[in-house]
This record gives structure tokens, C-alpha cells and sequence, in this order.
């Protein structure tokens, strides 16, 4: 299947912050992966890295935009959060 494959990698100021939006996307894997792609996620300190692999290019973009969605909600989440606890 792996003809097509990226690589997303997303710095955080801290680890905690790039583990808590891991953590919200990673409970996507499995539901998202069809026969046409698959992801993973890994964390490492403050990146989190997002592989996506695809047996074509229309997969892996509907793949990549699903994924960035997915991070992008997860960051505004955790920052809505912290103006909250913040006042």
C-alpha cells in the first residue's frame, strides 16, 4: 500500500502541551485508517510527529487535511483551556 507517505512534525513551547494535543489525536487512530491509509503518531519532548501513509495521492491528501483539522482543534482546545484557568 505505501506508495505515497508525509511527515507532519508540530513544535510546542513545552512537553506537556505537545502530550496533551498527542494524546487528543491519538484517540483517532484506528477510527480514521482505512485501506488506503494509516498514521501514526509519535511524541518526542515538545514535537509531535504525525506519519501518514497512502496507496495515493488522493488518499494521502484527504489523509494529511483530516489530520491537520484534528491537530488544529486539539491546539485551539488546550488554548481555550488555559485562558480559563488563566482568569
Amino acid at each position: 500500500m505505501s506508495s505515497h507517505d508525509a511527515t507532519l512534525e508540530f513544535d510546542y513551547e513545552t512537553a506537556s502541551r505537545a502530550a496533551l494535543v498527542a494524546e487528543s489525536v491519538a484517540r483517532e487512530i484506528g477510527e480514521i485508517d482505512d485501506d488506503r491509509s494509516r498514521t501514526t503518531i509519535e511524541r518526542d519532548g515538545a514535537t509531535v510527529r504525525v506519519d501518514v501513509v497512502a496507496a495515493d495521492v488522493i488518499a494521502l491528501r484527504a489523509a494529511l487535511n483530516t489530520w491537520f483539522t484534528l491537530v488544529d482543534v486539539a491546539e485551539r482546545t488546550a488554548e481555550l483551556g488555559d485562558s480559563v484557568l488563566e482568569s
